[in-house]
């Protein structure tokens, strides 16, 4: 599907004047993204950015065939806009943000409610859609939930055991990070892109790295691009691994649970051979990374990989082996590829339903360009999927590492930039393990942040888990839900 010739174009990671982004009124502004959409773009990112009294709209979409990225944007609007999610949902959660934050309303939304607890309201007050009929009851679980987990409310209809319609509900410690990148960046900013969501520190880090690069004209050396890459791969292990793990707990399968819940730790011991810290804090940086890898390092961290890789081949294998765990994994919780098309899911999720949607092999940035990890699909879409993904991709992600921890390039691995360019636009992405990352930062006059805009995966996947409960049994949501293992904090920004 060839890229727009309406919208601006460019790569992955770089930036573009933010007169250059053409603007339409309003409406026109809506069709056209409606048109690319239709044409086989994914939506990446909607938001608002104030402008004077107004709010204009940006759009980012992928073109994953054409490894092309396409920005627009509306002139300054008041009141009202057409809604895009009548006929491309994906855009649901995105108008919803808006109205909340801007006051804009898109017209014709299906369902639009808060989407975050903003002045003092939860999303709950929106109301939920609710299932007539004299045998249906409904199910409350949260927002306080037992054990140590953020709130999010999960409202499901059901019919017997038979789940209707879930609907989710999060947002209820709104955090405010977006807003108190206005003006940045500041000392702050850092710390706060690796508290984005914890788990998925570095991913986010890098993103952020990659946009300030991108405002400065800069591209870092090939070694920090190769430590970061590194990163990424090792947090990818600790997180598969992990899920994996709690997926055979909950469907009381301990040999497997017990061993990848120690494994985790393993990887995570890895992480912190980079950098000090077990999540990867402090070692992606603008301009490259702040520690270096240097060969004895690597070597042990090669030795040490090797039998962590095998432990886990070990205790992945046990579970797969098991009848009673198969039973419980297939058919259950299924998306179609339709589906997932429709709502725009992204990383494993999408790619367990045989979506080849995957950044570093549609939108290759940094050392990723050079050494490529095969994007692992399967196609049927339920849990058994999701859990089987995860499971090749520890094998490609520990492959990848095995390679590229042999053959360290000979360079620098840091650089000193330049200050971000004033009224410019700039977009990165990056796949975390979760999948696409999405910044987005706008510039002022001086250089400073006018608008910074982050799309967690979690965003984008929620509306999966909602999809994967219908028509299943009310007591197969736990596996459903740790088959995703979605973000709550990534989502409330």
């Amino acid at each position: 599907m060839s890229a727009s010739t309406r919208f601006a174009l460019l790569a992955n990671a770089t930036s573009l004047p933010w007169p250059d982004v053409p603007a339409w009124p309003m409406a026109d502004f809506i069709r056209a993204t409606g048109a690319e959409i239709t044409r086989g773009a994914r939506l990446c990112s909607l938001f608002g950015v104030p402008d004077g009294g107004g709010v204009q709209l940006v759009a980012v979409l992928a073109f994953d065939a054409d490894s092309t990225l396409a920005v627009g944007r509306s002139t300054p609007s008041t009141g009202g806009f057409p809604s895009l999610t009548t006929t491309h949902p994906q855009a649901h959660l995105f108008e919803r943000e808006i109205c909340e934050q801007h006051g804009l309303t898109p017209e014709g939304h299906p369902w639009l409610k808060p989407v975050r607890r903003t002045d003092g309201r939860a999303p709950a007050n929106g109301g939920f859609f609710r299932v007539g009929g004299s045998e249906i009851h409904e199910v409350a679980v949260g927002p306080v939930h037992a054990g140590i987990i953020e709130p999010g409310h999960f409202r499901f209809q059901c019919a017997g055991e038979e789940v209707l319609h879930l609907e989710i509900a999060l947002g209820y410690q709104h955090r405010g990070i977006e807003e108190a990148l206005t003006g940045g960046p500041h000392r702050a900013t850092l710390i706060q892109m690796e508290t984005i969501a914890g788990d998925t520190s570095i991913a986010h880090a890098t993103a952020h790295a990659h946009l300030m690069e991108a405002l400065a004209q800069s591209e870092v050396p090939l070694r920090a691009q190769w430590l970061r890459a590194i990163a990424l791969e090792l947090e990818r292990l600790a997180n598969h691994t992990g899920d994996l793990g709690a997926l055979a707990n909950d469907v009381a399968f301990l040999p497997t649970a017990a061993a990848c819940g120690k494994i985790r730790g393993d990887f995570l011991n890895l992480t912190a051979m980079l950098c000090g810290n077990r999540f990867g804090r402090g070692l992606v940086r603008p301009g490259g990374c702040r520690y270096d890898l240097d060969p004895t390092p690597a070597q042990q961290l090669l030795e040490r990989l090797i039998p962590v890789l095998a432990d886990t081949a070990r205790a992945v294998a046990w579970m797969w082996d098991a009848a009673s765990v198969r039973a419980r994994f297939e058919n259950v919780g299924t998306v179609t590829a339709s589906q997932a098309a429709e709502v725009g899911l992204v990383g494993p999720a999408a790619r367990a339903c045989g979506l080849v949607r995957d950044v570093r092999y549609d939108h290759p940035v940094g050392w990723h360009r050079f050494a490529q990890v095969p994007v692992t699909v399967w196609p049927d879409g339920d849990v058994f999927a999701r859990a089987r993904v995860r499971s090749l991709e520890i094998q490609r992600s520990g492959e990848f590492l095995r390679d590229q921890l042999g053959t360290p390039p000979e360079d620098d691995f840091r650089c000193q930039l330049a200050a971000p360019a004033p009224d410019t636009l700039a977009v990165a992405l990056v796949e975390s393990w979760r999948g696409e990352v999405c910044h987005v930062a706008l510039t002022d006059g001086a250089g400073r942040f006018r608008r910074y805009k982050i799309t967690d995966p979690s965003f984008h996947n929620w509306s999966g888990l909602a999809l994967s409960l219908r028509g299943t049994a009310i007591a197969d949501f736990p596996i459903c839900n740790k088959s995703f293992n979605l973000s709550y904090c990534g989502f409330d920004l």
